[in-house]
């Protein structure tokens, strides 16, 4: 299995992760704090079952906070030799250098004015909206686009065109390295275009 060249983690979900679990930290405890003082309360020890019922419930959030603590970095772009890797925790794709028409920096807040973000969407993106973001362009999506919609952020979009609005820490090493690659994936075939043409010329001596 060849490994990526270079590997990119998505600052929106690491934004996102970070904002729900010390939410679902603070309700996991709660409601372990809550079994604690049930199982002491006579009620709670006549009726046991309740206490349990929270404990059970609390330390499915406690795990649930886990997995969001563990996760934070796992979405990612991660460049190979031949194409671009989209991961997310439940979403994987393909790009090949092939599709990438040209790639361009923006802000966030010039893709996604916050005057017409939803009053959640404006408080929870604050953040992120003076970042720089890289737009890649495409030829066509590798899969469907509603199923890139179904699992990716709608700011991964900034309109309805082929493209990703993609959102790393180093955004100039990003765009740098996907055009190299861009252009490199090209020149196997000049290359044989050129053979092509020097293998029609007559040789010495033939």
């Amino acid at each position: 299995m060849s490994r990526a060249i270079h590997r990119y983690p998505l600052l929106l979900y690491e934004h996102m992760l970070n904002r729900w679990w010390p939410a679902t930290l603070t309700l996991g405890l709660v409601l372990v704090g809550l079994w604690w003082l049930a199982s002491r309360h006579p009620i709670g020890q006549e009726e046991p079952w309740r206490g349990y019922g929270m404990l059970a419930i609390g330390g499915i959030v406690l795990v649930f906070t886990l997995f969001l603590f563990l996760i934070r970095k796992a979405a990612c772009v991660e460049l190979f030799n031949k194409y671009l890797c989209l991961r997310t925790p439940f979403l994987r794709i393909n790009i090949s250098y092939q599709r990438i028409r040209r790639t361009s920096i923006v802000e966030m807040n010039v893709l996604f004015p916050p005057a017409k973000l939803s009053g959640w969407m404006r408080e929870a993106m604050t953040p992120m909206m003076s970042q720089t973001a890289v737009v890649i362009d495409l030829n066509g999506y590798p899969v469907p686009v509603l199923l890139l919609r179904l699992f990716l952020s709608p700011f991964f979009f900034k309109d309805m065109t082929p493209h990703l609005v993609i959102l790393v820490r180093d955004w100039m090493s990003l765009s740098t390295t996907i055009d190299i690659q861009h252009v490199n994936g090209e020149l196997p075939q000049q290359k044989t275009m050129g053979d092509s043409i020097l293998s029609r010329l007559p040789r010495a001596g033939s």
